[in-house]
């Protein structure tokens, strides 16, 4: 199962790089490319602890619909969402902050998996695991811009 796993350092506080990371607003800002949209759940502001959000996106010219669910939260260190319904297999991302200094270190190590078996590998490695490391960058670019 593909592990991405990427540190960001943020001038400023963990408190802010939480909240953010959280936002579902600023979410759809960061997927513009694939014109991902809030579309049942949590909608809009900061989802919270055993909330769910379905998102409606376009990605490999592909509509495509995900529910995911915060299945832990402990403010303002770490949460948990987790894939109940869409594409993928699995998918568990964990968002860790960390205070160094004056900034914060946010971590985030997102796990998946594709179905279709020895199909879904072949996608995995040749473009599928790259693809989704460079979604994750442009969403702590966007969450990194507005924090400082």
């Amino acid at each position: 199962m593909p592990t991405i796993t990427l540190k960001t350092l943020i001038n400023a506080p963990i408190e802010r790089c939480f909240d953010l990371a959280r936002s579902i607003d600023l979410h759809v800002q960061s997927m513009r490319s694939s014109k991902e949209e809030a579309i049942s759940g949590t909608t809009s502001g900061l989802i919270d602890i055993n909330e769910t959000v379905t998102w409606k996106a376009r990605h490999f010219g592909i509509n495509f619909t995900m529910t995911s669910k915060v299945t832990k939260l402990d403010k303002p260190y770490y949460f948990v969402d987790e894939m109940m319904s869409g594409p993928f297999k699995k998918l568990h991302h964990q968002h860790i902050f960390k205070t160094i200094g004056t900034s914060t270190e946010m971590t985030d190590v997102f796990e998946f998996e594709t179905p279709f078996g020895l199909t879904g590998l072949i996608v995995e490695r040749l473009f599928l695991k790259s693809y989704m490391k460079n979604l994750l960058l442009e969403r702590n670019r966007i969450i990194k811009g507005v924090a400082e």
